[in-house]
């Protein structure tokens, strides 16, 4: 990773001392506007960016924490609030929950309003409508900002920043060999589509070794990519209508109980028949009859992990900045009655 520009590095390039460099970034008086100007300029030309807020702005900390999410009725995103909450407060911050309802413009939206002096730091998962338009821009003028932020779960390479996700393809190929394991050969998978590259990709690359590596060819009419998470029925009536299936392995848990209800109404029983299989163990997973086999993906330690990334980031004192990291949070499966 390129070494990052600090206080110091600027100090020595300027020959001035680091309260100097300081005063030029904040626009102070004290400084001629001569040397403000150059400092400031070569600070945007080499992507300067404050070590953290509690750093540069110690006394006017807020203690809050800006948290955007997608949406909160589905379990995963509650749990993992409920995580990134208990968190923060072990530590004596506070949360503010803000939700994109999947859109770009209300994720921008919410960011702009928060990084006005509300927070001192984000996490957050990213909308249906950023991936899909695969603009960042807002995400990095908070961080270009001297704000942190963690994403967590849907993620882009396309910025540099802390990040805490399942690993996903691991998940579905567990999920999908414990439904060839037993004797399941003919496993559809009811995915996203591909724009969702932190989830639906790799869910879908997961399955397709999985079956590979059982010697099982990949048949492209039973994977079906529903564009929304809660709706396409019709598309995974048309899956059982139109194709044998013994196996369901499910991204979402509202897809999986879908699948269900679709194949008992085409007169297929559950599990003899069909074995379901989904991801995200849920209350909808919990509460379906029959309850429904899952891949858990542990919503409240990803909250905590992406809380004590965040809060530490905030905390830190000294010159140069920790590198970024990645954290992996594995799955497990659970066991019930749909498999």
């Amino acid at each position: 990773m390129r070494k990052k520009m600090t206080l110091k590095e600027i100090s020595k390039r300027f020959d001035v001392s680091i309260s100097t460099v300081s005063k030029a970034l904040k626009d102070s008086p004290e400084i001629s506007e001569k040397t403000r100007k150059m400092i400031q300029e070569f600070a945007r030309e080499h992507n300067y960016k404050p070590n953290n807020i509690a750093l540069s702005l110690k006394n006017q900390q807020t203690k809050n924490i800006g948290i955007v999410l997608p949406e909160l009725q589905h379990f995963f995103f509650s749990s993992i609030t409920t995580g990134i909450e208990q968190y923060a407060a072990q530590r004596g911050y506070n949360v503010i929950i803000c939700l994109s309802n999947e859109t770009f413009e209300k994720e921008v939206i919410n960011m702009q309003m928060l990084a006005n002096g509300s927070i001192d730091g984000f996490i957050m998962a990213l909308s249906q409508g950023t991936e899909r338009k695969g603009d960042y821009h807002h995400i990095r003028e908070v961080i270009n900002r001297g704000m942190p932020v963690v994403m967590f779960d849907r993620v882009t390479k396309e910025v540099e920043c802390d990040k805490v996700i399942i690993d996903d393809f691991e998940g579905s190929y567990d999920a999908v060999k414990y439904l060839i394991d037993q004797g399941r050969k003919r496993i559809a998978i009811l995915t996203m589509p591909d724009y969702m590259s932190s989830v639906g990709l790799q869910r879908t690359e997961g399955y397709k070794k999985a079956l590979t590596d059982a010697g099982i060819e990949v048949d492209e009419n039973l994977i079906v990519k529903l564009e929304d998470f809660y709706e396409g029925f019709e598309d995974i009536e048309k899956l059982f209508q139109e194709n044998k299936v013994d196996g369901v392995f499910a991204v979402t848990e509202f897809f999986a109980v879908s699948a269900i209800k679709a194949a008992q109404k085409q007169g297929l029983n559950c599990p003899e028949d069909v074995s379901v299989i989904g991801f995200t163990d849920g209350i909808i997973s919990r509460s379906s009859n029959p309850g429904l086999t899952t891949v858990s993906q542990h919503g409240e330690e990803i909250g905590e992990r992406a809380a004590r990334l965040l809060i530490d980031r905030l905390e830190f004192e000294g010159d140069d900045e920790p590198d970024y990291t990645t954290e992996y949070v594995h799955t497990s499966i659970v066991e019930r009655e749909s498999t």
